[in-house]
């Protein structure tokens, strides 16, 4: 899930101009990579984040070149909205969609209490994100996420994800291991470490919030983002209603946001509008 806080953008904006020393520059190749690395390590040292645990942390970061191919080629989300349902198999995400609803039909009744969203959306998205978590990334996340901190493109929005990750590392909420998407989403639904920090929930109660190996934390922190983006119980979610405005929180891309309410639409068995 690539979600943009417009807020975080312009923090980091005014951070560059009122304190350009702590500003880190920017790169569009490899080149100078190492030395943003170090620079940015200082930076943490200076933000308070424990310097044993960075220590051992940024020897393992490297520019991940995966990252921005990916990053530069993201055709897909250009597709128009038939071509995208077919090339994302969005058929066999409702199919097995409908498998799941009902073998989970107690975990989705209580996050529907609680937080008022339906299944539907939660199995269009996990099928979407990571096809119902078997596909949930092999990249290195800090190395991703410094890679695009550094890359001029987004460097104020993903400087801000690398440095909350570290802070979720150093407070013991992170694997410093962690592996997932190109662009440093981790976990089922594919969560930036802003999201993991905000919307994060402990849905089976251990006193962890282990979005990546608890499908009850992971179903609960989905919920939890969209109930705090605005989700209303008991309303529609399809583009002419008033929940797809929290659908469109997830994913910036039009076609992606229709993809999700469709698919979730058919899972949930609601008659589709001639909306798509």
């Amino acid at each position: 899930m690539l979600f943009k806080n417009p807020k975080l953008l312009i923090i980091s904006s005014i951070i560059a101009v009122v304190l350009p020393e702590l500003a880190l520059a920017c790169g569009n190749t490899s080149d100078g990579f190492k030395k943003w690395l170090s620079n940015a390590h200082t930076d943490a040292i200076n933000k308070g984040i424990d310097q044993e645990i960075l220590n051992k942390i940024f020897p393992t970061i490297s520019y991940n070149l995966a990252t921005i191919n990916a990053d530069r080629n993201q055709s897909s989300l250009k597709l128009s909205f038939d071509d995208f349902l077919q090339k994302r198999g969005v058929n066999n995400i409702v199919n097995k969609g409908k498998v799941l609803k009902k073998k989970y039909a107690n975990l989705f009744k209580s996050i529907k209490e609680i937080y008022g969203v339906p299944a539907g959306p939660l199995l269009a998205i996990w099928g979407m994100e990571t096809a119902f978590g078997t596909s949930i990334g092999k990249q290195h996340t800090l190395s991703a996420l410094a890679t695009l901190a550094y890359d001029c493109r987004r460097s104020a929005f993903f400087t801000e994800q690398f440095n909350i990750a570290l802070e979720l590392i150093a407070e013991g909420k992170m694997d410093p291991n962690s592996r997932g998407a190109l662009h440093g989403e981790i976990g089922q639904f594919q969560f930036l470490p802003s999201n993991l920090k905000k919307f994060g929930v402990d849905g089976n109660n251990d006193n962890v919030v282990d979005i990546i190996n608890s499908k009850a934390d992971a179903f609960a922190s989905t919920a939890n983002f969209f109930k705090k983006n605005g989700w209303q119980p008991g309303v529609g979610y399809q583009p002419d209603e008033p929940n797809f405005k929290a659908i469109k929180s997830w994913n910036a891309s039009t076609v992606y946001q229709k993809a999700i309410a469709y698919a979730a639409a058919k899972i949930d068995e609601i008659k589709l509008k001639k909306v798509y």
